[in-house]
């Protein structure tokens, strides 16, 4: 309770300062100032909409003036660029002003040194065009009997259990106003997720939660009886995650609540574990056989998987079996793939998975990309992508490498009221998003945070259309890599589409390209196993 210590004492002071002041007139300035701290704490317990001060009634004032001191302290407490806080001040920024629907204006210009390594634009066009609407859609399983048209900008995988309630609903909420759609992480779907009725991307981890057995196991019963439900629009398998590929999920004991456990099937006052790998399947033909088995028990709903990018023969192991798949004429092609880049977030992993396991996003994206191009299949697979994508800039970039829409976590976050203060694996999180505790949660008013969840989306997709409108384009499907140009030194400039090597239409199918990485791990590839080629097999058994 030391967060209410100050309030606490403000009453104190207003308590014991009246009969001082009654006895010795000097007192009522303890009175005056007791009194003022008080109607203070009050307020700040009774508003709405700032979840940080009913945690932390007249303490969160000590931030805010800091904040309002100057550049220097506002950078220090909510916009810095540590390591430790890994948003950039300009992003974070943007999202806050996005989602309090502030006037979205710079002045002075750019933000940015124009000059530095790295610096990207896109292009303009002479002859701007005009798009009547914002509301860009996307369809998933053309064909399907339920096919899904998705916004090309939703809020990515966060489970509740990692998430509070009313975090999760006000979500929901923002995702049913604006029309776009809800992962509901790994964490399954629960009571939180249904109340308001928004759109639900159901993904499935190797836990199998909310459609899992008495020994941890895939239930297929389970499993259709959640898809059926109205709300879930497509179903996503999660293979692995951006911040922590091949290590699991863990959701502390301490997190694991009555709720909770029910949601997902597992009991209370335990670490909840998802392993490192499923139990369904065990090889590339394997997991299509799943996709084909989930799309088949959900009444014909897109189904897909989400993948960080880690050895690159088990991706092309994948990539083959749904050529071989398509070529016999079988129905096994997943009908949309999410890229995770390895710079994407989590409540809580080992710091060298954070800064050392997977492909980032870019390079992912586009190995995905080139490889389906490559075997004439990137127009039956829709491709998305999520890792630190908080602006229109970023859609328009994600998009122009290759993908067909973005997912973004944090930034969505951000929109909640998140201050990243780094807390959300210890249940003490200030904001009420990443906790457990009702002390805490209860204090997030879901409506004013759903509002804001709509607001930041549907203001960055106005964003995007303006951008759009300047490269005289009509729509996000346009972009291409030669739209977005980057600095890559002082004196030059290429764009992604001179920088980075595209496969045309079919060149997997009629050999194997110059490109190092299909070059070096195509060939060996293959659809019946995740094993390495035999060539490094080998070379790690000879180390051995």
């Amino acid at each position: 309770m030391s967060r209410y210590s100050a309030y606490a004492g403000s009453w104190i002071l207003l308590l014991l300062s009246i009969p001082l002041a009654l006895r010795w007139p000097g007192w009522w300035w303890g009175v005056a100032g007791g009194g003022m701290l008080v109607v203070l704490g009050t307020w700040d317990l009774l508003q709405t909409r700032t979840t940080l001060r009913r945690n932390y009634p007249i303490l969160a004032h000590f931030r805010y003036g800091l904040e309002a001191v100057g550049p220097e302290m506002r950078q220090y407490f909510i916009e810095s660029d540590t390591a430790e806080a890994p948003f950039s001040r300009q992003q974070r920024a943007l999202v806050y002003r996005r989602a309090k629907n502030v006037m979205d204006v710079v002045p002075f210009g750019t933000l940015q040194d124009a000059y530095a390594v790295d610096y990207e634009w896109i292009n303009h066009s002479l002859a701007p065009s005009w798009i009547a609407s914002h509301d860009f859609r996307v369809t998933v399983g053309a064909g399907r009997a339920q096919a899904y048209q998705a916004s090309v900008f939703n809020i990515s995988a966060m489970s509740f259990g990692s998430l509070s309630a009313n975090a999760v609903r006000a979500l929901n909420e923002g995702a049913r106003r604006g029309g776009f759609y809800h992962d509901t992480g790994e964490g399954s779907i629960s009571p939180y997720h249904l109340e308001h009725g928004g759109d639900l991307v159901w993904e499935i981890g190797s836990g199998y939660f909310g459609c899992r057995d008495a020994q941890g196991g895939f239930d297929p019963e389970r499993f259709a009886v959640q898809a059926a439900r109205p709300q879930v629009r497509m179903i996503e398998v999660k293979l692995s995650q951006g911040a922590k590929p091949g290590h699991g999920g863990v959701l502390p004991a301490a997190k694991v609540s009555a709720e909770i456990a029910a949601t997902r099937g597992v009991p209370m006052g335990v670490d909840c574990v998802s392993p490192a790998s499923h139990s369904a399947f065990s090889t590339p033909r394997g997991l299509l056989e799943f996709v084909a088995r989930l799309r088949e028990l959900s009444g014909g709903k897109p189904v897909g998987f989400k993948l960080a990018i880690g050895h690159p023969w088990e991706w092309f192991g994948i990539a083959k079996a749904m050529r071989e798949a398509a070529s016999q004429g079988l129905d096994l092609l997943p009908d949309f793939i999410v890229v995770d880049g390895a710079e994407g977030g989590t409540g809580a992993a080992p710091a060298e998975f954070i800064d050392h396991i997977g492909v980032p996003m870019h390079e992912a994206l586009l190995l995905v990309h080139n490889t389906l191009v490559g075997l004439d299949l990137r127009d039956r697979v829709r491709v998305a992508a999520a890792g630190k994508i908080t602006s229109a800039f970023d859609i328009a970039r994600t998009l122009a490498l290759g993908a067909d829409w973005c997912n973004a976590a944090r930034g969505y976050m951000f929109a909640l009221g998140c201050i990243q203060s780094l807390s959300c694996h210890t249940d003490r999180c200030p904001t009420g998003i990443a906790t457990q505790n009702p002390n805490r949660w209860k204090h997030l008013d879901p409506a004013d945070k759903a509002a804001r969840v709509h607001n930041f989306h549907d203001n960055t997709l106005r964003a995007l259309r303006d951008l759009l409108c300047a490269a005289g384009l009509e729509h996000p499907s346009e972009l291409g890599p030669e739209h977005i140009l980057r600095r890559v030194s002082p004196v030059e400039i290429r764009s992604l589409a001179a920088l980075y090597r595209y496969l045309r239409p079919g060149e997997l199918l009629h050999g194997i390209p110059e490109h190092a990485v299909f070059h070096d791990f195509w060939a060996e590839a293959r659809s019946d196993a995740f094993r390495p080629p035999a060539r490094v097999d080998a070379l790690r058994r000879s180390k051995n």
